[in-house]
């Protein structure tokens, strides 16, 4: 048996993204939080972290499935800026969700979180709010045999579009597909390959979030889109293709000097997405582009087809009716099982 990861959360800071989203913090508050474990094992360990906080982070207490954690036997923690801590083993057989309860007795500032996790915390005494806070994994006491997969993208992984709080995520549907092993997911909505904006942009991230994970042998990539849409919104033109391929390209190479097997998705489509700026005639004709290279490199291990899997025959660069969210940009609940089944079981090996 051997510390492997059952549950990650990629996390941002709020700092950067008050624009775009409603982060929060938190005083005199507990929040409850439901955690998808993507497997289980028969003891497990929370890691809390303060990535992107500005000031010390005071736990007064913290337990899952009524259960309390401790951190170096004492039950309350301060966790100082840009630091992680790791809850002491808890004996305790999960599979897979688990309710993480955190209490605040002090002004923690705005969160270090996951914005779209397609999952509610709960405000205890208060409101629900979609997002995670303060929490980037759990790990479980696992077969040392057990192969991970890190899901490292954007928020095709992550679920937006999905229904919130009934685990539909592409992710988990991948999940129920295997006989052994598991996929984490480490999707950011938003994220980018090449440039920071919503999240460290994925080459800036890759140590952090795939080869610091646990136990992990593969990663399964998914970026492109907010590449090529996000600039519209701002005036900016789209990534180039060459910008594209070489940013792919280095991340196989660092997954390869790694010893981990590298799986990567060609470009989902986004024609007609209903955000001003997104679709356009250049990013749509670089996706093509960089897909037929994506389809014919030799520079992975493996790919899926998310593109062919989702797209609409009548209209390629169109999400198909039936499995668009409905913005034009984003998978439902169908499109997100479509998108887990173009995933070829035997690149993966899990």
């Amino acid at each position: 048996m051997t510390w492997i990861a059952g549950f990650r959360s990629a996390v941002i800071s709020p700092y950067e993204q008050i624009k775009l989203s409603e982060p929060r913090g938190f005083a005199d508050q507990t929040v409850r939080q439901v955690l998808h474990l993507a497997g289980g094992g028969s003891r497990l360990r929370v890691r809390l972290t303060n990535h992107y906080g500005r000031a010390p982070l005071t736990i007064g207490s913290a337990a899952v499935d009524g259960r309390d954690l401790a951190f170096d036997g004492a039950g309350k923690v301060v966790i100082p800026p840009g630091q992680e801590a790791v809850s002491d083993p808890v004996d305790l057989a999960v599979a897979d969700d688990l309710e993480l309860s955190l209490s605040f007795p002090e002004e923690t500032g705005l969160a270090t979180y996951s914005h779209k996790p397609a999952e509610l915390a709960h405000i205890v005494g208060g409101e629900s709010v979609e997002g995670r806070f303060f929490v980037s994994g759990v790990d479980v006491d696992a077969p040392a045999d057990t192969a991970i997969a890190v899901a490292f993208g954007d928020s095709w992984f992550e679920g937006v579009g999905s229904t919130v709080g009934a685990n539909h995520r592409s992710v988990d549907y991948l999940n129920r597909r295997l006989d052994r092993g598991w996929v984490v997911n480490q999707g950011i909505a938003g994220n980018r390959l090449l440039r920071d904006e919503i999240g460290e942009h994925a080459l800036a991230r890759f140590d952090r979030d795939v080869l610091a994970t646990p136990g992990v042998t593969h990663v399964l990539v998914h970026f492109g889109i907010n590449d090529l849409g996000l600039p519209g919104m701002v005036g900016e033109p789209p990534a180039t293709a060459e910008a594209l391929v070489a940013g792919f390209t280095e991340l196989a190479d660092r997954a390869h000097d790694a010893g981990l097997k590298i799986v990567v998705a060609t470009i989902g489509p986004f024609a007609g997405a209903v955000y001003p700026g997104i679709s356009t005639p250049e990013g749509l004709a670089t996706r093509r582009e960089v897909n037929e290279w994506i389809r014919t490199t030799d520079a992975f291990d493996g790919i899926f087809d998310v593109d062919r899997a989702v797209a609409d025959p009548a209209s390629p660069d169109h999400i198909h009716p039936s499995l668009d969210a409905g913005d034009g940009m984003h998978l439902n609940d169908l499109g997100a099982q479509a998108m887990a089944g173009a995933v070829d079981l035997r690149t993966l090996a899990l």
